[in-house]
């Protein structure tokens, strides 16, 4: 049995999707359920007697306390966390809360719980941390991607907080020899994203005839990894990865923000044409840049591919298509999710 955190959020739901699909193994899904927690994303595991389902927040010790020594997992994957940014810029303090003082609680509670092992249970434990390739801050065009001895500089409250937890866990590691592992992943897309996000809220944008908002001159650059291509990289650091050490993920596809948005415009015009035969780049918007906005961010995976044989099996070009169908077909979902809260935020965000 394994517990995940998070397991109702964007990655962690397409994690618990993944691991009961490809594995008869029972997870243990932990998640608070905040705006970003979506039970319709694990609408077709319920019922699945390998899916317990938990509500709770990993900065409850004794919750935490309990469903370890009543499940006994053989290993946690963290993916619980606060993770984006504009919404850091505009109250830092629960991503405090949740990323630092969650993740202290969370280490604390795992420590105990393994500290009770037997010796081949604790050998055989693992504590993987789900993190951000946003802790090491911002790359110049010409400078190379970011590595696992990368310094960290993290330039927003969220990415601190990310910095602040994978310094917790390294600690935790050293100190008291919990047997952990970090990953620290580029721009996750895909099926079942909170469309605060910016591939989703492209989509959805343009399928409402709304603008198309972009930060300034829309040449930041991201490294894109296609969510299913992540959840496949964190079992096989789960698998076969080194205790104490740190693996980056990413997609190797670095694309300006203006070019993932005239991407989904190109296929949008192909998929679902306007009814006025204009084409979709028409609603692009520029808006003002936000504070402190990273210019590029680059993952180097190859320590991945090298140590553990793991590389991407979507390009950009195959994923972004596969992420438009699924909106194109999930309308359900969307509607679900996008509720008075989500339409507030983005109207505080972007302008009416």
């Amino acid at each position: 049995m394994i517990l995940v955190t998070g397991g109702a959020g964007f990655i962690g739901g397409n994690f618990v999707l993944d691991w009961l699909a490809g594995s008869n193994e029972p997870v243990i899904n932990l998640d608070k359920l905040t705006y970003a927690g979506n039970l319709d994303t694990l609408k077709s595991v319920q019922g699945d007697a390998r899916h317990h389902f938990i509500q709770g927040d990993i900065g409850d010790r004794t919750l935490v306390d309990a469903l370890l020594s009543q499940h006994r997992p053989r290993a946690v994957i963290n993916f619980a966390a606060e993770s984006h940014v504009d919404r850091s810029i505009h109250g830092p303090g629960e991503f405090i809360q949740t990323n630092v003082l969650g993740i202290f609680n969370l280490l604390e509670s795992v420590r105990g719980y393994w500290s009770n092992l037997s010796a081949t249970e604790q050998a055989a434990f693992r504590f993987l941390h789900v993190s951000t390739d946003e802790v090491y801050g911002t790359l110049r065009a010409s400078d190379p991607a970011f590595a696992e001895t990368n310094r960290y500089e993290p330039n927003s409250p969220y990415s601190a907080s990310k910095a602040a937890s994978d310094h917790l866990v390294r600690a935790w590691h050293h100190t008291y020899g919990l047997p952990v592992l970090t990953t620290n992943c580029s721009n996750n897309y895909g099926p079942y994203h909170f469309p605060e996000k910016l591939i989703p809220l492209i989509i959805l944008n343009a399928l409402a005839g709304k603008t198309l908002p972009i930060y300034g001159d829309g040449q930041q650059i991201r490294d894109w990894l296609f969510v299913k291509d992540h959840c496949s990289a964190i079992r096989r650091v789960l698998e076969a990865g080194c205790c104490g050490e740190t693996y980056n993920v990413g997609g190797w596809n670095e694309k300006t923000n203006l070019e993932v948005v005239q991407t989904i415009c190109a296929l949008l015009d192909e998929l679902r044409p306007r009814q006025d035969g204009r084409a979709y780049a028409a609603q692009i918007s520029f808006v003002a840049d936000r504070p402190g906005h990273d210019r590029r961010y680059a993952i180097d995976a190859g320590k991945l591919q090298r140590e553990l044989g793991w590389k991407p099996a979507e390009t950009f070009e195959s994923g972004i298509r596969k992420t438009v169908q699924w909106y194109l077909d999930n309308h359900d979902w969307i509607a679900n999710v996008t509720s008075g809260a989500y339409r507030d935020w983005i109207n505080t965000q972007y302008g009416a």
